[in-house]
């Protein structure tokens, strides 16, 4: 069965044209030694960043030291020492400034569902006399899901309104009820930007409050929620931020809106004085009334070893080299792909994409996989969509050109077509 497999590699090994042009960006790239900063595995391209990001090299030495010392010597005297107790605060805080927030904005928790449940309910409370929901129709599911799911339990007044992609069918719907907007800054599907500055002072002007979602954002373009005015927003951490599978997510409210914000989910840890084992619930006067429980420790490790690798380099250098990236792979998808029929749906201006290509065929999910078997990792969003992430720190122009030459000799010798590819897995 590895015939074919074998002949599309020896295909692409064979094809020269563009080759020596993409090597050459390469060399001219000040973010290409980053590279060398992440543990890829030989011999294969990695375009699934904005899935689940590349492990940073440091992150097996620090997890080994914090298993051997931390956790089998020093055991519970590492909440103290090695100041465990305060990671959802301390990662936080050095989040922070990838986002545009302040130090004391951010905390470092749960995951993106369960935050967005939190700054949800927190926001529709901040406007009580008013029952308009507006998200969008092409959301990730999960954000949907929450408000449906807080509206039905929590706000069954609220009605639920559904905008298109583009930012005008968002601000149509805009009204004097208008209490929430929720959406996404980068679609996780088409890898379209909105325009935030824009958006945000839109819903501002309508009297109601936002929360960006930016799981498709942060970690691969610069951010200023501050700068736009942002009330709320919140993210994963283990897309393009490299925090690994299971990596907490995060949650920033405004400073202007910590003392009247409040969590609906009143754990222990958001206590004012978590240690005094009070009966009675007093949530604290920071960031931290966002916490519920303990966090899971080793699990923002390998958060830290990326961001400290963030900490390295300035968003503004891997923009600028994304949009290159970006801008190569649908140049050559042009020219070798669009005749076997496969169509880039990502816009095409600079400011209006994330940091992602999106392809679409009507057999999308078989030629994912023959495309994964040949080496270069990819991922399918149904129905159609053929999804290609740029992460600027380790993906090269060497790596986009491998990828589309293989995608061609995958169309042209008809490897998709073989009948394991068609077989569906739980994890798409």
């Amino acid at each position: 069965m590895s015939t074919t497999i074998d002949r599309v590699k020896a295909a692409r090994e064979a094809a020269s044209a563009g080759l020596d042009s993409a090597r050459g960006m390469d060399r001219e790239d000040a973010l290409a030694p980053m590279r060398g900063l992440f543990a890829l595995p030989a011999g294969e391209i990695y375009l699934d960043g904005n899935s689940l990001g590349a492990m940073p090299a440091s992150v097996g030495p620090a997890m080994a030291e914090a298993l051997s010392e931390g956790w089998a010597k020093d055991l519970i005297r590492s909440w103290n020492g090695r100041n465990w107790h305060m990671l959802p605060v301390t990662v936080g805080d050095r989040l922070a400034p990838l986002m545009g927030a302040k130090a004391g904005e951010v905390l470092a928790a749960d995951s993106t569902s369960v935050n967005l449940y939190k700054v949800f309910c927190a926001a529709m409370r901040m406007r009580p006399d008013r029952t308009g929901v507006i998200s969008e129709r092409n959301n990730f599911p999960t954000d949907i899901h929450i408000l449906q799911g807080a509206i039905a339990n929590v706000f069954p007044q609220a009605q639920l309104a559904l905008a298109d992609d583009d930012d005008e069918s968002v601000l149509s719907l805009l009204g004097p009820d208008t209490a929430v907007v929720c959406l996404s800054q980068v679609n996780y599907r088409t890898g379209r930007l909105r325009d935030m500055a824009r958006v945000t002072k839109a819903i501002h002007d309508a009297g109601a409050l936002v929360i960006w979602d930016l799981c498709h954002s942060l970690g691969a373009l610069p951010i200023d929620l501050n700068g736009c005015n942002a009330d709320f927003a919140v993210g994963c951490s283990y897309k393009y931020m490299n925090g690994g599978p299971g990596a907490p997510a995060w949650l920033f409210v405004a400073s202007r809106h910590l003392a009247s914000a409040g969590n609906p989910l009143t754990g222990w840890q958001g206590h004012a004085a978590p240690f005094a084992f009070e009966v009675d619930f007093a949530p604290s006067a920071t960031i931290e009334k966002f916490r519920v429980g303990t966090p899971p420790v080793l699990s923002y490790l390998p958060l830290l070893e990326s961001l400290a690798v963030f900490e390295r380099t300035d968003m503004d250098a891997l923009r600028a080299k994304s949009l290159k990236l970006t801008g190569y792979f649908m140049e050559l998808a042009d020219e070798k792909l669009a005749r076997h029929g496969l169509k880039v749906i990502t816009p095409r201006k600079e400011a209006e994409r994330g940091s992602q290509v999106a392809l679409t065929h009507e057999h999308g999910w078989p030629i994912m996989q023959a495309l994964i078997a040949c080496g270069v990792v990819g991922d399918f969003r149904a129905p159609d969509i053929l999804r290609f992430g740029f992460t600027p720190l380790y993906v090269g122009f060497e790596d986009v050109w491998g990828a589309t030459a293989t995608l061609e000799a995958i169309m042209e010798s008809g490897l998709w077509r073989e009948p394991r590819f068609a077989e569906r897995k739980l994890v798409t």
